[in-house]
């Protein structure tokens, strides 16, 4: 199946966030014509207030690993009528990377996406903005949850205060850190040889826990060169391009390139 004939989409959230967040772009996509999904993680599935307030006793979630969070989406996956157009945003762009790799999905895009094994993400802004969800010293039993001046420097940068502190209500939930110790591990392989689906990397030029010079890396470790695989940069887009005003522009990119595959 190509990219362009399936009318199944799934969109995979990222860490710190709710699923909601995805909420207009499926929404934008059933207005053309598709049938969309986007499925929260395992012990996620409420309203971000709701998941907060579990901070940081949640232990089914603080229990969740990497390796069972793809398969959860796995399963999804595999249980839909059709190979489904995957779009995954940062840690659910790793998610969408595997899944790639699985043979899961007719085509992808990946937004900001976290690099699997084996792509080091050296950049002193991605270790300032995610080292603390690695949980280093601290209790594996307890969850993290993101404060508001750490999103403010890893998803919201150049944004309004105002706007800061209401994606953060909005959105910011708390995290398992064997999850995100997990994407160090063999948990985030990719063998990055094998043929696969089409594959869009979007990058933004402000996103400052996963700048774009690590998307490039990213995009430059896959080596089959039969398989279609292409690169795009928002110059002005920091890590909560899902969420932003210009959100839209990123969406009909990913439209008009599945449309050619």
């Amino acid at each position: 199946m190509k990219a362009n004939q399936t009318k199944t989409v799934v969109f995979i959230t990222g860490a710190f966030v709710s699923h909601e967040g995805w909420n207009t772009w499926k929404r934008y996509f059933e207005e053309k014509g598709y049938t969309a999904y986007n499925p929260a993680w395992p012990y996620k599935d409420a309203p971000a207030q709701v998941l907060r307030d579990r901070q940081p006793n949640d232990t089914d979630l603080a229990d969740l690993t990497l390796a069972r969070l793809v398969d959860h989406y796995a399963d999804f996956v595999k249980n839909l009528p059709e190979k489904p157009l995957i779009i995954g945003h940062s840690l659910g762009g790793l998610i969408t990377q595997i899944l790639v790799n699985r043979g899961l999905a007719a085509g992808a895009a990946v937004i900001h996406s976290v690099p699997p094994q084996g792509v080091i993400p050296y950049e002193f802004t991605f270790l300032r903005a995610g080292y603390k969800v690695l949980g280093l010293f601290t209790s594996m039993k307890k969850t993290y949850l993101m404060s508001l001046s750490d999103w403010q420097y890893a998803f919201t940068n150049g944004m309004s205060l105002e706007d800061q502190k209401a994606s953060w209500e909005a959105n910011t939930i708390p995290e398992s850190k064997r999850v995100a110790r997990g994407g160090l591990t063999s948990q985030a392989h990719v063998d990055f040889s094998k043929p696969h689906a089409p594959l869009l990397f979007v990058a933004g030029g402000k996103d400052q826990i996963i700048p774009s010079s690590i998307n490039t890396r990213n995009f430059k470790a896959y080596k089959d060169k039969n398989s279609v695989l292409d690169f795009k940069l928002f110059e002005n887009h920091n890590h909560f391009v899902v969420g932003l005003p210009t959100w839209k522009e990123v969406a009909d990119y990913i439209l008009d390139w599945v449309g050619k595959h």
